[in-house]
């Protein structure tokens, strides 16, 4: 079941830097809500509440809902910035939704089904996460909160490509767009096991090598 995000914001007229740091102060956050038919709109929301709805991954990905005074509209986040050092938000950037218009938006990866990849359970492989996220484009009612990948098959050296996600009605990834189908999740052998391999191939090449030698002398 999805979520039902709610954003409470207020609107801010003082702008520049000194007005921004005047809110954190005040333990709000700095915004603006930008595309649509309206202007871009300057607002503050509570740190807080911004925190709690941060903590939950489907967020970052999902249609929100905007409530300024009575007026409410559906938004989604494009853009947030953190503090270097504590890593609070310190500015949001909601970007307006059209039901008509298409969306470009990141959203996650989830993978499953590691833990029985034969190239994990009897390959003695490991999984490498080539992307944790990917573009998609979609109408706002299509957008999905999160893609699912199966590695319940995958075999060793195999992988899987961004063609080969399973995407809902409606939903495209801009990367294939650009005709760019890069792998998404791997399984290969741990590099000091690839090493060993090599290392013992080397052996054996110069054994037989050696053997080889060893005959051609007996001959003359």
């Amino acid at each position: 079941m999805k979520e039902n995000f709610v954003v409470v914001a207020e609107d801010r007229a003082d702008q520049g830097k000194g007005a921004s740091r005047r809110l954190r102060r005040e333990g709000k956050v700095p915004a603006v809500v930008y595309g649509g038919t309206e202007a871009p709109l300057s607002i503050s929301l509570s740190a807080n509440e911004l925190g709690k709805h941060l903590k939950v991954e489907a967020f970052y990905s999902h249609l929100l809902t905007l409530k300024l005074g009575d007026n409410s509209q559906q938004i989604v986040l494009k853009d947030l910035q953190r503090h270097p050092v504590t890593g609070y938000a310190i500015h949001a950037d909601f970007q307006r939704v059209l039901a008509d218009k298409l969306l470009h938006m990141q959203v996650p990866l989830h993978f499953k089904g590691a833990d029985i990849a034969p190239g994990v359970k009897t390959g003695g492989g490991i999984v490498e996460h080539h992307l944790n996220q990917v573009q998609v484009e979609c109408l706002p009612k299509d957008l999905p909160e999160f893609i699912e990948v199966d590695l319940s098959a995958l075999e060793l050296n195999g992988s899987v490509h961004l063609s080969e996600l399973p995407l809902p009605e409606g939903v495209t990834l801009v990367e294939l767009k650009h005709d760019n189908d890069q792998p998404v999740v791997s399984i290969h052998l741990p590099r000091g096991a690839i090493e060993e391999e090599a290392a013992e191939a080397a052996e054996a090449a110069a054994a037989a090598e050696a053997a080889g030698e060893k005959k051609d002398e007996k001959k003359k």
